[in-house]
């Protein structure tokens, strides 16, 4: 199949002509895709001296889906993230929904409903089980699991603020009368598992033994979770691996989709020890087989939230590109939407542009190991299957479980070399269990990083002097290997560690509101593909110091002075060589095998 970037010429042309968006060029492409004519896309690059570079590329019609994704009469506006849902994938119930994004969450973060949201939430539920609600109006099975699930923890196991409001008691006494006759058993269990909580005993939760083995096992599990303990290592992969992948949409699945929501939420809300999380992160390594391993000196795994960002610019994709132009080889992965947020991922853009977003970790490692290109994105939908099956129940479930955590230190491609993992966070408290999952991978070296939105790039601005308690934007925490060990790590390896905040002032950068893109697909190619076009501002200096300080933090070789690392992320850029590997990527990626 043809590229969209196939056939491409460099042309550059001294211009003193006012710039036009590289992006408006996409969007007439992207109007005009019917046609089979060919298409001419220009880039105008600013450097010493302002240049043009043109690309030509063939579309016939039939090959526009394969680069967008989408036919003529599937209209939906692709330069926002929104619109790559899925949308066969049932919506839940917005009045549940909303109740789970107040109850469905930690000790400390839980908000106990009023009185009237409480007998909102219920009345909803009551007139749902008794069939009353259709289509998205009806309450999930999943979203049932949720919301009783984490009633029970906080009636169990949360300090008195966050456990249940006399408002919130007063309605389950009212409601639960009438659901107790009308609820199914596997979320009467959930809702009490003791027959003890709702003040009508009944023998159905302390029975309850699930049907089938795979649900046995996940009752018993659930058990100690909705009590507020903890399971061991065995018993989390146990489960995951008993029921995983999830059957396509409408097929159902080996287990009652409101057990393993409850099982999902129910160990985010008791805060994951650290052998669960380890048993999250390594679950399925071995699902496609042994890992391919790229012959090249350093890789990079970035590791940034599934859910991607909804505000604010996100600049790894092209902070990937920069890297790989001295041979610091990046694997971004992700998938194309996930919930809660919903926001712009890596996927997303690349596949606006026209990349192959379908590449398999064994395509990843070719495209690492080719000189034209140096970086590859990989999908959780190509990468492991299993996890990306539960998109669909995430949704459902509203806060993020454990999995948002553990699939930010992946590895879908090894290296000959040395290789180090960053990963993003914004929740004070999840920067040691990132820091000991990557130790847990047997990386060289490994960084965390506050960032906007739980982001992994350090942003431009300077610190409010209104800023919210607890570690502020920019703080960095990670490890690095010595090649001399003065002192061993628990594990036996010598590590260097560090924690610091970044102050871009200090590195001569002028402090920046960073660039805003509300969701807009295109708005982020367009600051991203400026900016490696050489546009000096604030995606520049995001792009340039997140390069440089990334290379600097993880002991990149040539860059232990800041400085120079920083300089030559410039040179990356201003030669035109990152925007290079960028359409080198878009072109190859259609040819990989």
């Amino acid at each position: 199949m043809k590229s969209l970037f196939h056939n491409s010429t460099l042309s550059i042309h001294h211009t003193n002509r006012i710039k036009t968006s590289p992006i408006d060029t996409y969007n007439r492409q992207f109007q005009q895709f019917s046609t089979t004519d060919a298409q001419s896309i220009s880039f105008r690059i600013s450097r010493q001296q302002k240049c043009r570079l043109t690309v030509k590329s063939v579309l016939d019609s039939a090959s526009i889906d394969q680069y967008f994704g989408l036919t003529e009469s599937d209209a939906r506006n692709p330069t926002l993230s929104t619109s790559f849902r899925v949308p066969m994938h049932r919506k839940p119930n917005q009045t549940v929904l909303e109740a789970q994004a107040r109850v469905c969450t930690g000790p400390t973060q839980t908000k106990p409903l009023t009185e009237e949201q409480a007998f909102k939430v219920l009345d909803t539920i009551l007139r749902s089980v008794k069939g009353e609600l259709k289509g998205e109006e009806e309450v999930s099975k999943a979203q049932l699991g949720a919301f009783f699930a984490a009633m029970t923890i906080r009636a169990n196991a949360f300090p008195e603020p966050t456990q249940w409001s006399e408002g919130e008691r007063r309605a389950i006494d009212a409601y639960w009368p009438h659901l107790v006759r009308a609820l199914p058993s596997d979320i009467i269990f959930l809702a009490d598992p003791e027959g003890s909580i709702m003040r009508l005993g009944n023998s159905i939760g302390p029975q309850y033994v699930g049907n089938g083995s795979y649900e046995m096992r996940l009752v018993g599990a659930l058990r100690e979770i909705l009590a507020g303990g903890h399971l061991g290592y065995e018993e989390v992969q146990g489960v995951l691996k008993d029921v995983l992948p999830l059957k396509k949409h409408g097929t159902g699945g080996t287990v009652s989709d409101s057990l393993l929501s409850a099982f999902l939420i129910g160990q985010r809300m008791n805060r994951e020890t650290d052998r669960e999380l380890k048993a999250y992160c390594l679950a399925f390594d071995d699902e496609l087989g042994p890992l391919p391993v790229a012959d090249v000196r350093s890789l990079t795994h970035y590791g940034e939230p599934y859910d991607g960002n909804t505000r604010f610019f996100r600049s790894t994709l092209f902070v990937a590109a920069v890297r790989s132009c001295y041979n610091e080889a990046c694997l971004l992965h992700g998938v194309d939407w996930m919930p809660p947020k919903g926001g712009i991922t890596e996927e997303q853009m690349l596949k606006f542009m026209g990349a192959n977003t379908n590449i398999t970790p064994l395509q990843a490692k070719k495209l690492l190991e080719d000189e034209a290109v140096g970086f590859a994105y990989v999908s959780q939908r190509e990468a492991r299957p299993s996890l990306y099956s539960l998109i669909e129940m995430r949704e459902h479930i509203k806060k993020r479980p454990p999995l948002a955590t553990a699939e930010k230190v992946q590895q879908y491609v090894r290296a000959t070399g040395k290789e180090a993992i960053v990963a993003g966070f914004y929740h004070e408290g999840y920067e040691e269990p990132l820091l000991m999952l990557m130790k847990r991978r047997g990386v060289h070296a490994g960084l965390v990083v506050k960032g906007e939105e739980g982001a992994l790039s350090m942003t431009m601005k300077s610190r409010s002097v209104n800023a919210s308690k607890g570690l502020p934007v920019n703080y960095c925490s990670g490890f690095r290997s010595l090649n001399t060990p003065p002192a061993y790590d628990v594990d036996g390896v010598s590590r260097e560690n560090f924690s610091f905040v970044v102050d871009p002032k200090d590195y001569g950068f002028e402090p920046s509101d960073t660039p805003r893109t509300d969701k807009s697909v295109s708005k982020n190619i367009e600051l991203g593909l400026s900016a490696l076009q050489g546009e000096k501002g604030p995606a520049y200096d995001r792009i340039v110091l997140n390069a440089g300080m990334t290379d600097h933090l993880l002991g990149c070789t040539g860059a232990e002075d800041v400085s120079t690392a920083l300089d030559r992320a410039r040179e990356a850029i201003d030669s035109g060589e990152a925007l290079n590997r960028l359409l080198n990527y878009i072109k190859i990626s259609h040819k990989v095998k």
